[in-house]
């Protein structure tokens, strides 16, 4: 008999059901689908264990979510309760006892969370097939061996979530009919909540105030930037600001909703032709009545909407720039680098080691010096590595600190350039190698063989000459552009020195495969120079190309093989430099690339959920109040108003509440974005657009959509209230 009651009730209040059965059925086709990540990366990526930590990722961001989802969905059964609450107590006057009645609310809970399920589940099998195409896109690769598939631990992931969102809203459900006395309950469509009407003075003031907090916490944030700009001495202190900052923006956020329908209604009774113009006059007075309820979640709103804006914007836009950055840096089929030991290290007094340290006199021979790794080390199979078997053309080049021995300073930095031609140091270059050790410094003979093995002409700097490389974004190249255009005088080695060329050459500024640059500036002067300096060794760079006629097995698999790297001693048992880092050009597109999608991924996720959990948080919002304002909109019809013309007032106010918050989501992004934009510049210029159009399009398409049910199921109330009447 319940279980009949129970889906007779849901089939009738399928109106007040639908809201939460639209999100919940998105939120397990999001759950379900992303969860899939691993099951698709298998179809799709060769790299091992990417798949696993993909699915890793996605399962703990997953749980977070769901947190998110639980309390949607008891803030939506805000709206359900109000509804049926009078319902629920005719249940009791009839004598039904409150377990009963407990029994009914979680059967129907039961039944609208098995078809969120069900439906969910159908939709999320589908799309995480055309997902598997996406993510191939994603990860710039090919689908290996495309076949239908279910994902069990996806499918247990999402029904876990699932289950504990609906205990989370059972135990809700339970605890109002539990408290609620009968009388409370049948007389409960005619209790509307305590309004406190504020001077409209007052509430422009505090709108006002509101709007300069926004606007100082703008300033604030385009003048500091983020805290990854502070060199390490200042970060606790920049954090300090940064979050000073974010207080400020938030309570400037709260106060401008709080402030606002007053605002409105003080400025259009100014213009008293507007203000009583049709039902102008109800509809402000609807909004400024509602202000006590929805300033603050509005507020919230338009914090979450920037979040999810900024997260998809800013993590795609990045993923564009580490596309673009890799194929600027990664200009040779293998790269190895070795790097020197610096006086701080070499006389460092806390140093306990048996082996002693001192400077380098002489680079090492990379190539030479590779056959010391030892591939399979300790089996029947041990056999030295071995460079010159699969390289063909190579070339090794050595860079030198700008730092003369026995000094603190460089001859050439950063900060020195931008103040020479009266620019501000970029964000983010801080802390950075070109802003405290300065420029590296390269023989002119190492840059020309260099070009020789790119392909490229020889410089001649002659006797006074220089040049500057850098393949780094455009913020610190226009710096150096500038430089060598104004033609900005260096001094080294007891000699004046002049550009040779007016810009940086990007294309051929690049030593190291690097899938986000590693040359943050490189002065390229005569070779006596150097020598004439004191400079001592920085770091070599070893390029070279895999012979032609060989397989992937011979090149990049016998690259990637298990090797043990010694020590690298001179003659005499001591030290003065260490095995950096090495990459193949195959190696830096597949970290690009499981980067990039990783970026997108989270991106994608977070943005979509938070969307929809804002989009049906205002939806319930609206659907609430215009269910307490029922009685309003009688009286409107009793006095002549058209249907037509209430419901425009309706969709007014409702335009209101679902446009603001996400145009200042969208202002708080705009900025944020502006200070992202000045740090990724470091590495590549950010391009806002293409697949972060499109996947916004997509957001704001679900947004709308929420707008649409919202007013589709307001009009259907307001005409059951304005009928009710009518009938009496």
């Amino acid at each position: 008999m319940l279980c009949k009651l129970a889906w007779g009730n849901v089939r009738r209040a399928g109106k007040d059901y639908l809201v939460y059965l639209l999100t919940l059925t998105l939120a397990v086709t999001v759950f379900y689908a992303f969860n899939t990540i691993s099951v698709q990366a298998d179809l799709v990526l060769e790299e091992e264990g990417m798949p696993e930590l993909l699915g890793s990722i996605m399962l703990g961001l997953t749980v977070f979510l769901a947190v998110v989802m639980g309390f949607l969905m008891v803030y939506a059964n805000n709206f359900i309760m109000k509804r049926r609450k009078k319902e629920f107590g005719l249940y009791q006057v009839l004598g039904m006892s409150r377990g009963q009645v407990s029994r009914v609310m979680a059967m129907e809970t039961a039944i609208v969370s098995g078809g969120a399920l069900a439906l969910g589940i159908v939709l999320g099998v589908g799309f995480s097939q055309i997902m598997t195409f996406f993510t191939a896109s994603l990860f710039k690769t090919q689908i290996r061996d495309f076949h239908f598939f279910f994902s069990p631990q996806a499918f247990f992931t999402t029904v876990g979530c699932l289950v504990a969102i609906f205990l989370v809203t059972l135990v809700f459900n339970l605890g109002v009919v539990r408290r609620a006395k009968i009388i409370d309950l049948m007389s409960a469509d005619r209790k509307n909540e305590a309004i406190k009407m504020r001077n409209p003075i007052v509430s422009a003031a505090i709108f006002i105030l509101g709007t300069a907090l926004i606007g100082i916490a703008y300033f604030r944030l385009l003048r500091d930037g983020l805290p990854v700009d502070s060199a390490p001495s200042e970060i606790d202190a920049a954090m300090s600001q940064f979050m000073l900052t974010t207080g400020i923006v938030v309570a400037g956020t709260i106060l401008f909703f709080f402030g606002l329908s007053g605002f409105l209604l003080k400025a259009l009774q100014g213009a008293r032709s507007l203000y009583w113009h049709g039902l102008n006059m109800f509809t402000v007075r609807q909004l400024s009545a509602k202000v006590n309820t929805v300033s603050f979640s509005m507020a919230i709103i338009s914090m979450i909407l920037f979040l999810a804006i900024t997260s998809v914007t800013g993590g795609m836009s990045i993923a564009s720039v580490m596309n673009t950055s890799v194929e600027r840096s990664t200009i040779a089929d293998y790269s190895r680098v070795v790097m020197y030991h610096g006086e701080n290290v070499v006389n460092d007094p806390t140093y306990t080691g048996d082996v002693p340290m001192r400077l380098a006199t002489e680079p090492v021979d990379i190539m030479e010096l590779s056959r010391s790794n030892v591939i399979d080390k300790g089996t029947s199979e041990e056999r030295p590595f071995d460079l010159a078997g699969i390289l063909g053309s190579h070339v090794q080049v050595e860079t030198y600190d700008s730092r003369p021995i026995g000094t603190e300073l460089p001859l050439v930095s950063l900060n020195d350039l931008a103040a020479a031609v009266d620019m501000p140091m970029p964000k983010g270059t801080n802390s950075s190698n070109a802003s405290m050790m300065g420029l590296m410094v390269m023989k002119e003979s190492d840059y020309n063989r260099y070009l020789d093995f790119r392909g490229k002409e020889h410089v001649d700097l002659g006797d006074d000459g220089y040049l500057i490389t850098s393949d780094m974004g455009e913020s610190v190249n226009k710096i150096y552009n500038a430089d060598m255009r104004e033609g900005v005088e260096v001094e080294l080695g007891g000699r004046t020195l002049r550009p040779v060329a007016d810009h940086v050459d990007e294309a051929a500024s690049s030593f190291f495969n690097s899938p986000m640059g590693s040359n943050s500036g490189t002065i390229v002067v005569p070779d006596e120079l150097v020598d004439a300096s004191g400079l001592p060794l920085y770091a070599s760079y070893f390029l070279g190309d895999y012979r032609e006629g060989l397989t992937y097995d011979e090149t990049e698999g016998y690259v990637r093989q298990d090797r043990s790297w010694d020590q690298i001693l001179n003659a005499d048992g001591s030290e003065s430099a260490i095995w950096g880092m090495e990459a193949t050009r195959a190696q830096s597109y597949e970290s690009t690339n499981s980067m990039n999608g990783l970026i997108s991924y989270l991106a994608i996720y977070i943005g979509f959920v938070l969307v929809v959990a804002c989009a049906a948080i205002l939806t319930i919002q609206q659907l609430s109040g215009v269910s307490d304002s029922g009685k309003n909109c009688r009286i409107l019809s009793e006095l002549g108003t058209s249907r037509r013309e209430i419901m425009r007032s309706v969709l007014v106010q409702q335009t209101i509440f679902f446009v603001f918050p996400l145009l200042m989501g969208v202002a708080h992004s705009l900025v944020a974005l502006r200070v992202v934009i000045d740090v990724v510049a470091l590495f590549g210029g950010m391009s806002i657009g293409g697949t972060v159009g499109v996947t916004c399009a997509i957001f704001m398409l679900c947004y709308g959509g929420y707008f649409a049910v919202t007013y589709v199921m307001s009009k259907g109330i307001v005409q059951d209230s304005i009928r009710l009447r009518h009938a009496q």
